[in-house]
């Protein structure tokens, strides 16, 4: 079964996507079967690997949904998409922003995706989930069905500010609906060391949180070149593969992991 990864932040512009993009394709070229989930009606995940009309797809992610409120069956592959650098995409578009409303009446609301998730994770070895900034019921969705968090984070002060009421969700969706929901990380994005303001937030983020939640040790520079990726399509390791961000995400890759040897 596939270890589900929610990649996490009420805040726009963290780099969600791109870690999703990044840290998926790092994970194919450690031998792994991966799946990402854009599960944010802008489409940006979808987007930044290289389908850059989501509005004019047919299948989505919102259509999966529906199928599994009404109960319909669904064809094995049923709107998967293949990326060049070998991994999976279920994409995204608008039409999510109208699940969110639809999922108010439906009964197990909060366990839609994971029903879902629960059809296909014997396929891969894991599935990554890149949500909305909102802390809605696509997002409790999203933890229902992950197993583990991981949440960037601009080292600037509103995003680190505004992690507290992150934390509360995630600690009531362990509580309520997930017991098994663990917190794999806090990763620190689009960082700058030549500034002192970014060193000080980041001294308060490990104060703050350091000694109850990990804060992974790679930490993802801030690059231009990272930034043009969405446009090209693909990841950074294709892009710009001796840069500096290129490096920082196979350490990444290598901290969620570990030895490999849980999911070999």
């Amino acid at each position: 079964m596939a270890k589900v990864i929610a990649i996490v932040n009420q805040k726009g512009g963290v780099a969600k996507s791109t870690s999703c993009v990044n840290l998926g394709i790092g994970l194919v070229k450690k031998g792994y079967k991966v799946l990402a989930i854009d599960f944010d009606p802008q489409g940006s995940l979808t987007e930044s690997l290289g389908y850059q009309n989501p509005d004019e797809l047919e299948i989505t992610v919102a259509t999966i949904l529906h199928c599994e409120m009404n109960g319909l069956e669904l064809p094995e592959g049923y709107g998967i998409l293949h990326h060049e650098e070998g991994m999976d995409i279920l994409p995204a578009n608008i039409e999510l922003s109208g699940v969110e409303v639809s999922l108010v009446n439906v009964m197990s609301r909060e366990y839609v995706l994971k029903q879902f998730i629960k059809t296909i994770s014997p396929e891969y070895d894991y599935i990554l989930i890149d949500n909305m900034p909102s802390l809605g019921m696509l997002t409790v969705n999203a933890l229902a069905a992950a197993d583990s968090v991981i949440i960037p984070v601009m080292a600037h002060y509103l995003p680190v500010k505004g992690l507290e009421q992150l934390m509360q969700t995630i600690y009531k969706v362990r509580k309520q609906i997930n017991r098994k929901l663990q917190i794999d990380g806090i990763l620190l994005t689009m960082v700058d060391r030549r500034t002192n303001f970014s060193k000080e937030i980041i001294e308060l983020l490990h104060d703050n949180y350091g000694e109850y939640i990990n804060i992974f040790k790679t930490e993802i520079p801030f690059s231009i070149r990272a930034a043009e990726t969405s446009a090209e399509g693909v990841s950074i390791y294709k892009h710009d593969p001796k840069g500096r961000v290129a490096e920082a995400y196979k350490k990444l890759v290598e901290e969620v992991i570990g030895d490999g040897s849980e999911r070999k």
